[in-house]
C-alpha cells in the first residue's frame, strides 16, 4: 500500500513539473510572432494567405530557413549555435505557415474582358529563322534615328528596317538587356549597352556596361565597367554636374546584387560606386524628384525586399534613400512607370507583379496591374487593380487619342492552360480610373517577355512591339498537362495602332 502511494505521488510530481505542451493553435500563434521578428529583418512581412500551404511548407520555408542558418537532414530541421533561432522556434514558424489555404482563389474580373483586336492589327517579320527558338531579351526604339533594336539570349543585337527585316549589329559575350542612345554630334548614333553576364539566377558578377557605335561595321565595343552582378538596365544623367555624362545601373544579381553609380572622370574613365547593396534591381527612372536642380534616380527592386525606392542626390557624390512602396517577397514585382494618370501634375506609379519562377509557382490573386496615385510629397495610395496571371510589364499611353491614358500589359507567366488570352491585355480607359479590358488574340504568335511602345510607322499613333521568349526550359513553365501553342521562332510582332476600333 505504501509503495503504491509513493508511485502515485511520484507520478503526480512528474506531471506537475513536466514541460507544458502547446496546442497547434498556440504554436501557430507563437510562430506568427517569431515570423514577424525574423522575416522583417530581410523583407516585408508575408502572411500565410499569400500562397498555398504546400508551397510554403515544401519550398518557400526550406529556402528561407537557409538564410537563418536552419539545416535540413533527411526531411528534419536542425538549428545550432550558428543559427539565428532554435529548432523549436523554427517549428513554430512552420506551424504558423501551415495555416495557409490549401489553394488560392483567383478573382473574377468586375468587367468581363472583350476578346477582340481593339484598335490594333498584327504585323510579323518578313523572314524568320525556323531553325532557332525565339529568345528575345530586349526591345528598344531609338527615337533619334527612328530605329528598332532587339537582342536575344544568343547574345545578338539586331537592327530592324521598316519592312521588319533584321540585320545583325554585333554579337556580344552575354545577352543585351538594355540600350541608351546618344549622338556624338553629326556622327552615327552611339549606344550604352547593358550586358547581363548570366541569364541564369546565379551569384556571379560577369555583367558589363559597354559603349558601341551602332552603325560601325567592325567597331568593337568599349568597356565602361565590368564585374557587375547581372545588370539589366542603365540610365544616364550628369549626377555630379561636372559636364560629363554619368550612369546608374541596377545589378539584379541573385541573393546578392547592387545599384551602382558609374561616374565619368576627366580622363573619361569611370569610377564605380555602390549606391545600394539590395538585390533585385530591375528597372530605373531618372528625374529631379525633389526639384533641387540635381538628377535623382528611382529603382524597382524585385527580389526578396521588393519595392520602389527613390535615391535623392545629396550633391556630394552620394544619395539619400527613400522607400516609396514596399511589397511582400512573393509578389514577383516586374515593372513600373512614372506617369500622371489624373493630370494633376504629380507623377503616379503604374506597377505590375507576376514573376512566377521561384519557389511558389502557383497562380496568385494579387498578380496584375496596379495604379498608385500620388497623394503629394511622394506618398501613394492604391486606386486601381486589374488581375492578370503572371503579369510581366505594363506601359501607359494615350493609344486611342481620346485625352486619357490607356494601358498595354503582357504576361510571361499567364494561365496558359485555361486562359492564354491574358498573355496580352489592352486596358482602354473609358472614364477616370475605369478601364475596359481587351484580350487581344496574339497568344498563338509567341510568349511575351519584353514590350516597347513607339510610333513605328510615323502616323502619330503609338504602336506596340512584343518580344517572344518562346523557350519552355526548366523552371519557365509552371503548369502541367498542356502543350504550348505559341510560335516558337518568331522573335517579335508589331501591334499596329489604327486609332479606331476594328470591326
Amino acid at each position: 500500500m505504501i509503495v503504491t502511494m509513493l508511485i502515485v505521488i511520484f507520478a503526480l510530481y512528474r506531471c506537475s513539473n513536466s514541460t507544458k505542451v502547446n496546442t497547434p493553435e498556440a504554436d501557430a500563434a507563437d510562430g506568427q510572432l517569431l515570423a514577424k521578428k525574423y522575416c522583417i529583418s530581410c523583407h516585408s512581412f508575408p502572411g500565410p494567405e499569400l500562397i498555398d500551404r504546400e508551397s510554403w511548407v515544401k519550398r518557400v520555408l526550406p529556402a528561407m530557413g537557409k538564410q537563418l542558418g536552419v539545416q535540413v537532414y533527411m526531411g528534419q530541421y536542425f538549428c545550432d549555435n550558428r543559427s539565428a533561432l532554435t529548432t523549436p522556434e523554427w517549428l513554430k514558424i512552420i506551424a504558423y505557415y501551415n495555416t495557409a489555404p490549401v489553394s488560392l482563389t483567383i478573382p473574377k474580373p468586375s468587367i468581363p474582358p472583350l476578346n477582340d483586336w481593339a484598335i490594333f492589327s498584327v504585323k510579323k517579320p518578313a523572314k524568320v529563322n525556323r531553325s532557332m527558338p525565339a529568345m528575345t531579351t530586349m526591345i528598344s526604339f531609338d527615337n533619334q534615328d527612328k530605329t528598332l533594336y532587339t537582342a536575344d539570349a544568343a547574345n545578338n543585337l539586331y537592327k530592324w528596317d521598316a519592312g521588319l527585316n533584321a540585320k545583325l549589329v554585333y554579337k556580344f559575350d552575354s545577352p543585351v538587356t538594355g540600350l541608351n542612345y546618344f549622338s556624338t554630334g553629326g556622327a552615327a548614333n552611339t549606344a550604352i549597352v547593358t550586358c547581363i553576364g548570366n541569364m541564369a539566377p546565379v551569384n556571379l558578377s560577369k555583367g558589363k556596361i559597354l559603349l558601341l557605335n551602332l552603325t560601325g561595321e567592325k567597331n568593337k565595343p568599349v568597356v565602361i565597367t565590368d564585374s557587375l552582378p547581372r545588370p539589366v538596365q542603365t540610365v544616364a544623367a550628369d549626377f555630379d554636374k561636372d559636364g560629363l555624362m554619368d550612369y546608374v545601373t541596377c545589378g539584379f544579381g541573385h541573393d546578392r546584387g547592387g545599384l551602382y553609380l558609374l561616374r565619368q572622370q576627366q580622363d573619361h574613365r569611370y569610377q564605380k560606386t555602390l549606391i545600394s547593396n539590395i538585390a533585385g534591381g530591375e528597372q530605373l527612372v531618372t528625374g529631379d524628384f525633389n526639384n533641387d536642380g540635381w538628377p535623382d534616380v528611382m529603382c524597382l527592386f524585385a527580389q526578396a525586399d521588393e519595392g520602389i525606392r527613390m535615391f535623392l542626390n545629396d550633391h556630394k557624390g552620394g544619395f539619400i534613400t527613400q522607400t516609396l512602396l514596399r511589397f511582400p517577397p512573393v509578389y514577383g514585382s516586374s515593372s513600373f512607370q512614372l506617369v500622371d494618370f489624373n493630370h494633376d501634375g504629380k507623377p503616379d506609379i503604374l506597377y505590375t507583379c507576376g514573376d512566377n519562377s521561384d519557389f511558389s509557382k502557383v497562380l496568385k490573386p494579387y498578380h496584375g496591374v496596379y495604379i498608385f496615385t500620388n497623394q503629394g510629397n511622394w506618398k501613394f495610395k492604391q486606386t486601381y487593380f486589374y488581375h492578370i496571371d503572371g503579369c510581366t510589364k505594363a506601359i501607359a499611353a494615350d493609344f486611342d487619342h481620346d485625352g486619357d491614358l490607356d494601358i498595354a500589359a503582357i504576361a510571361f507567366f499567364a494561365n496558359f492552360k485555361y486562359h492564354p488570352q491574358q498573355s496580352f491585355t489592352y486596358l482602354e480607359q473609358t472614364a477616370p480610373n475605369k478601364f475596359l479590358p481587351h484580350e487581344v488574340p496574339v497568344d498563338s504568335y509567341g510568349r511575351w517577355l519584353t514590350m516597347e511602345v513607339a510610333d513605328i510607322n510615323h502616323d502619330g499613333y503609338d504602336d506596340i512591339i512584343l518580344g517572344n521568349f518562346s523557350t519552355t526550359g526548366r523552371g519557365l513553365v509552371n503548369q502541367t498537362g498542356f502543350t504550348p501553342g505559341w510560335d516558337m521562332h518568331n522573335p517579335i510582332i508589331i501591334l499596329k495602332n489604327k486609332g479606331k476600333i476594328i470591326k
